[in-house]
């Protein structure tokens, strides 16, 4: 299991490199990934969220709906939206609305290189839109009406974790090509 960043890590605001290497690196990466998940326990993680910036998700929202997605392109069939509360493991005990798309095509890898696609709609897309923004460096605090983002961003300041240090990190000894922080 892996320490999660928290909001304020600038890792959380920097966008995931792509992954190019499908090695047994990438499969631990995943294996840590949904580990700390299950662990917290969340509905998704992304691989900054634990201080890596690669392009890589995990997901569990039941048995028939878990998994994982490295270099995730997302399509969205329809137009509608729907609301409901989001929460997120790098803000812990916090959740509001936030308005997402109702249905999503995630179009990606797994962690093998092989071609995957995911179709959700409700709670699992909600989570592939949520995670695969994370790989952009943004925040669901950042797509939430300015009234509510306020609340938010009064909640934060006043949650108790906030402003706590970064978690020590421990350097890999094995080359990383820039893309661990």
């Amino acid at each position: 299991m892996q320490p999660i960043r928290l909001f304020g890590d600038p890792v959380l605001r920097t966008a995931a490199e792509i992954v190019t290497d499908f090695d047994k690196q990438l499969r631990g990466l995943v294996a840590d990934l949904t580990e700390t998940m299950l662990d917290a326990p969340g509905s998704g993680l992304a691989a900054p969220q634990i201080g890596v910036g690669l392009r890589v998700f995990t997901y569990h929202i039941d048995e028939d709906q878990c998994g994982h997605l490295v270099n995730p392109v997302l399509h969205f069939p329809s137009e509608e939206d729907q609301d409901g509360p989001e929460g997120c493991l790098s803000l812990p005990g916090l959740t509001f609305d936030c308005r997402r798309r109702e249905h999503v095509v995630a179009h990606g890898q797994n962690m093998h290189g092989d071609p995957v696609t995911v179709e959700g709609t409700a709670l699992l897309s909600r989570c592939i839109q949520h995670e695969s923004d994370h790989l952009d460096g943004v925040m669901f605090i950042d797509r939430l009406d300015p009234q509510t983002r306020r609340e938010a961003m009064r909640a934060i300041r006043e949650a108790e974790w906030s402003g706590l240090a970064a978690p020590t990190v421990k350097v890999s000894p094995h080359p990383l090509r820039g893309l661990g922080l």
